[in-house]
């Protein structure tokens, strides 16, 4: 399979998270993953959209222009990559190290546990930012 990139741009509201959930699973479909990857890719998708969308714009001085959210998914017969960029406050995840973890439900601790949860499914997790946006790019084997 030749590499192939989709896009999708995206405001970042309540929507925006709904809105790559759909996108990201045409192309699942499109491309024939298996459940697997799927589901890896959309929760870790949801996971990483849901915190830009509540955190990386409640400063509007810390946000140059309108915000906006950019989703580029390419693959080719190896490598899925999903790349998210948005131009919100500076954030990388990768930095943030996960709650520990509980012996019991009445000790865990609520939310936090997300960058876990992503590293669970992906191959890879990368952060980089780049002039004023962050870029974080998602990996997962194509097979």
């Amino acid at each position: 399979m030749p590499s192939q990139s989709d896009t999708l741009d995206l405001v970042p509201d309540a929507r925006a998270v709904a809105s790559a959930i759909e996108w990201l699973e045409a192309i699942a479909e499109r491309e024939g993953w298996s459940p697997k990857l799927s589901f890896g890719l959309s929760l870790s998708l949801d996971e990483a959209l849901t915190n830009i969308v509540s955190y990386a714009f409640d400063d509007p001085l810390l946000t140059p222009g309108p915000a906006h959210v950019r989703l580029a998914c390419r693959q080719d017969d190896a490598w899925i990559s999903l790349e998210i960029i948005d131009n919100g406050r500076p954030y990388d995840p990768t930095l943030t190290p996960p709650p520990p973890l509980a012996t019991s439900l009445d000790d865990a601790e609520i939310g936090g546990h997300g960058v876990r949860l992503m590293q669970h499914y992906l191959h890879d997790l990368r952060y980089t930012r780049d002039g004023n946006e962050n870029r974080l790019t998602l990996v997962m084997r194509a097979a």
